[in-house]
Order: structure tokens, then sequence, then C-alpha cells
């Protein structure tokens, strides 16, 4: 079945929803010092996720332009607090860069 998940693993890429959207913005701050830029167009358009002990989602970002970033975000369960936090953070992408893994330290 093509809509099958399987737990642990990640879904397919999917465009960006409000709720991506709301998730990006959580950790805009954190993405701006990460990459010491401020970013005036900053548009969810594609993300894939994992649910594990929370969600993890890979989010791809339109920068402005022809700019493109790719983040890795975590959000805790509810029942955790729901805090989102940022893992890491990909710029120099374009449009057609898939939403791959991120490497983790």
């Amino acid at each position: 079945m093509a809509d099958e998940v399987i737990l642990g693993g990640w879904t397919g890429t999917q465009d960006a929803t409000e709720e991506t959207q709301k998730i990006c913005e959580a950790v805009k701050d954190q993405v701006e010092q990460r990459t010491n830029q401020k970013y005036v167009v900053y548009k969810a358009v594609k993300f894939r996720d994992q649910l594990v002990a929370g969600l993890k989602l890979n989010i791809k970002v339109f920068a402005g332009e022809e700019d493109y970033i790719h983040l890795s975000v975590f959000q805790q369960l509810p029942c955790k607090g729901g805090n989102v936090e940022l893992l890491n953070v990909e710029v120099g992408k374009t449009k057609y860069d898939p939403l791959g893994p991120f490497p983790y330290c």
C-alpha cells in the first residue's frame, strides 16, 4: 500500500500545511541565530515527518529569490509540553534538493 506508514519510519515528502508553518515560525529565531541571517521571506513549502517519542520533521523553507533552507525540528508530545526545538539547519539549498536525512551529532 502506498499510504502505509511504518512506525518510526519517515513519511514521503508532502506539501507544507498551516501547522508546518507554525512549527517553522516557532524555531525562526533559532534558525536566524544559527545562520546569522534575518529572513524576511520564510515560508514552509515541503516536509517529511517521523513519529518517535514526539515528532521529528524535515522542512524545506523558501527564503526568497532562489534560496531555500532545510530544517530538522523536534516537537515534543503534547503530554510532555509540546515544545519545538531546532536540531539542524542547512543553507544553500535549491527548490530541487530533496529532503533527505540530516547529519546528527
